[in-house]
Parts: structure tokens; C-alpha cells; sequence
């Protein structure tokens, strides 16, 4: 079956991910197809629960565009430490209609994961690699981005989706 990157308001965007209990050719599998995904949607993170599975696994990569060398996997990642506050804009594959909003963020985490091998790791960011970490751990816990902005912000968003839906269902 092939996977597809899941859309806001879908449901299961909103679960919050189990964590990876072994690593299996299966899981192997799964960061492949979410590294394709990726790199075909022109993003640099995906998170498992964005195509559609629960569990707890985050691919990034930010050196493209042009290339695309530096795959990063999180198996089970948390922050551990994060420090310094930030404001800047940020999109996401799950929101439609290419929306960004400013977001507050920690200016600097410290990540602890597994790699693809169930080797532990930490792994300190800052940047847009700190961002890019708390945005795609933030889908492991069920959220977006879009539930960091204002109450009136949000509400022209959702008003945003309603619209287009019911437009949608008046075409079909």
C-alpha cells in the first residue's frame, strides 16, 4: 500500500505514537519509505505519525535542497534539555494550503534517541536543527504546529479548512 502524507484535521494526527519497542527489517522499511516521502514533498523532517503510523520514529534532513546527503534518524527521541526562546516561521507537510505561522520555540535542545542499529545517542541542536526536532517531536505527541499559535489565529485557520471542505463536498 503506498503511503501518503496524512492531512489536517485527519484524526490520526492527533494520537499520540507508542514507542519502537526492537528495531526490525519492518522498521528499517518504514524509515526508507518515510525518507522517500520526504525527499519527494521537498520537506526536511517527517515523523511516522504523519504517514499514517504510530510509532515513535523521525526522519530529517537539512542539506538539500539541491542534495540530499544527510539522513538523520530519531528512534524514540526526547528532549532532555532545551534552553533560550525563539520566534520564527514555520510550515509543515500535514497543514494544508502551504500555511506558516510564527511559532515559539526552545532556541537550543538536547535530544536523546536511538539510531536505526538501537544504538543510544544525544544529539545537541540549535537552529533550525533544534526547531526542525521539536516540530517533528511534537507529531509523536499528537500535535502540529498550528496548536502553538493564537486562539484568533487558529480560528481563521480552522474557519480556513471548514470553507474549503464544504466547497469541496459542494463540487462532488
Amino acid at each position: 500500500m503506498a503511503r501518503q502524507i496524512l492531512k489536517y484535521p485527519h484524526p490520526f494526527l492527533c494520537e499520540k505514537a507508542y514507542p519502537v519497542e526492537e528495531i526490525t527489517p519492518d522498521l528499517k522499511d518504514l524509515v526508507a519509505k518515510m525518507a522517500e516521502i520526504m525527499y519527494d514533498s521537498e520537506g526536511v523532517g517527517l515523523a511516522a505519525p504523519q504517514i499514517g503510523q504510530c510509532s515513535r520514529v523521525v526522519v530529517i534532513d537539512l542539506s538539500g535542497p539541491e542534495k540530499r546527503e544527510a539522513l538523520q534518524v530519531f528512534i524514540n527521541p526526547e528532549i532532555v534539555r532545551a534552553d533560550g526562546v525563539e520566534v520564527k516561521d514555520e510550515g509543515c507537510l500535514s497543514v494544508p494550503f502551504g500555511y506558516r505561522a510564527d511559532v515559539k520555540r526552545a532556541q537550543t535542545v538536547t535530544v536523546r534517541a536511538q539510531d536505526l542499529e538501537g544504538n543510544e545517542f544525544e544529539v545537541e541542536a540549535e537552529g533550525l536543527f533544534a526547531r526542525c526536532l521539536q516540530h517533528e517531536i511534537d507529531h509523536l505527541n499528537g500535535k502540529l504546529f498550528i496548536d502553538h499559535i493564537s486562539r484568533l489565529k487558529r480560528s481563521l485557520f480552522d474557519g480556513r479548512i471548514k470553507k474549503s471542505r464544504r466547497l469541496k463536498k459542494d463540487a462532488d
